[in-house]
């Protein structure tokens, strides 16, 4: 099953930044930008999980979390706080208040991506895949391990977050831009011909002999991890 998040946010880049994340994570996404909105369409729709901004229009997202946590269809739906108050009295009426985790404005999407995957393994095991398989690679998100038929791949941490990456969305190319962001995190400033270095280890690193290589490169595009690799083995 396709998790479901809803975003709750009237920062239009910031939803159109955390929907391509989320998005590219593997979940169906759905945005609002008004609280009352928000209110009204969780009465028709419960996703799995919200990223819910604090200050917004028409209801405050603190209001709406309330108001959900005295609902029995969504007293105990994951709620994500996102907020530009880092007070510590804020943080804990954000969390009195139902909120299950809170996350001060700017923030790390990477980051982000990894707590709610993270919040729903604990609220709903079933929807997080904590292994990815295709072909005859398998990478286990939990002990960080990967292997290729028998044989274990040892790849640093920015090689097996690439794998990852592009494991997720096989399929899909990503310029080296958006590599950048999704691996690495959009506040770090690093050249794009990064990106090329730690493709070009991680390919070393799985690849042995006449093995085929599933990491497709896109000429004037960026990189892909092949979709059809799962069907070749």
């Amino acid at each position: 099953m396709t998790p479901r998040v809803m975003i709750v946010e009237d920062e239009e880049p910031l939803t159109l930044l955390l929907r391509y994340n989320l998005e590219a994570e593997g979940y169906a996404v759905e945005a609002v930008a008004r609280g009352d909105e928000a209110e009204t369409r969780l009465r028709e729709w419960t996703p799995d999980l919200i990223l819910l901004d604090w200050m917004l229009p028409g209801l405050s997202g603190i209001e709406l979390c309330r108001r959900l946590r005295t609902r029995p269809e969504t007293e105990r739906l994951p709620i994500i706080m996102l907020t530009a108050r880092g007070e510590e009295a804020e943080r804990v009426r954000g969390l009195a208040t139902g909120a299950d985790d809170y996350v001060v404005k700017p923030f790390s999407v990477p980051e982000l991506v990894a707590r709610v995957r993270a919040l729903l393994r604990r609220a709903k095991p079933e929807h997080v895949a904590t292994v990815l398989k295709a072909g005859d690679i398998e990478l286990d998100r939990q002990s960080h391990r990967v292997h290729r038929q028998s044989r274990e791949i040892h790849l640093g941490p920015t090689e097996f977050k690439l794998l990852e990456f592009l494991m997720q969305s096989a399929g899909r190319v990503f310029s080296r831009e958006q590599l950048l962001d999704g691996v690495w995190g959009h506040d770090v400033y690093i050249d794009e011909r990064t990106v090329d270095v730690h493709v070009g280890r991680l390919r070393k690193a799985i690849n042995r002999g006449r093995q085929l290589d599933p990491i497709r490169t896109v000429r004037g595009a960026g990189y892909s991890f092949d979709e059809t690799f799962a069907r070749t083995q």
